[in-house]
């Protein structure tokens, strides 16, 4: 496949209590890699804006799928990180010959997309799809937080941390928080 287009596909957000799970589908050149283009959770935020600017700036494609707390709850969080992967293959503008994506799961069943656990330290493409979603995820957040900020979105950007428990506690659940991840967790909530 040394020619051959090849779309890595990647989500962040599915471990959230509050916001969404977002996807990214990158197109790189073939063959081309670079040392930031690991799993995105291995590099410094600093590293990640860095390898963003590299991805940007090298990427065939890049395309993005997003599905809101309304649709994590009504599908569950599997079926929308799928969909929101579909939705960010389905938006790149270039048609991919193969497409590689992180996890053990596929969002369709076609002979040209190939399922990778551990991906995203394997294939640069899904490394880049990692990075990019983790930063529009991460950025996403940083934005909500000034809608809300008891919540500490900013710093948290929606994982269940001790201080996003405690402000759960004591504002109770945004309309942007997981009713679903929430059930059993706080005494006083019911959805």
């Amino acid at each position: 496949m040394e020619s051959a287009l090849i779309a890595g596909v990647d989500e962040v957000g599915r471990g959230c209590l509050a916001g969404p799970v977002v996807a990214a589908a990158v197109i790189l050149p073939p063959g081309f890699t670079h040392p930031l283009l690991r799993d995105s959770k291995t590099l410094t935020p600093g590293q990640r804006e860095v390898a963003l600017k590299l991805i940007f700036t090298h990427a065939l494609a890049v395309s993005f799928g997003f599905q809101g707390s309304a649709e994590i709850d009504r599908l569950n969080i599997l079926r929308a990180s799928l969909r929101a992967m579909q939705e960010a293959i389905e938006t790149l503008p270039l048609r991919p010959d193969w497409i590689r994506v992180d996890g053990p799961h596929k969002p369709f069943v076609a002979p040209y997309i190939e399922a990778c656990v551990q991906g995203d330290a394997r294939y640069p493409e899904i490394a880049a799809a990692s990075i990019v979603a983790k930063v529009v995820r991460d950025k996403l957040m940083a934005l909500l937080h000034r809608e809300f900020p008891q919540y500490g979105w900013a710093s948290n950007k929606g994982y269940p941390t001790r201080a996003h428990w405690a402000a759960l506690a004591q504002y109770g659940p945004s309309p942007l928080h997981r009713r679903t991840f929430l059930q059993g967790k706080l005494p006083f909530y019911s959805p």
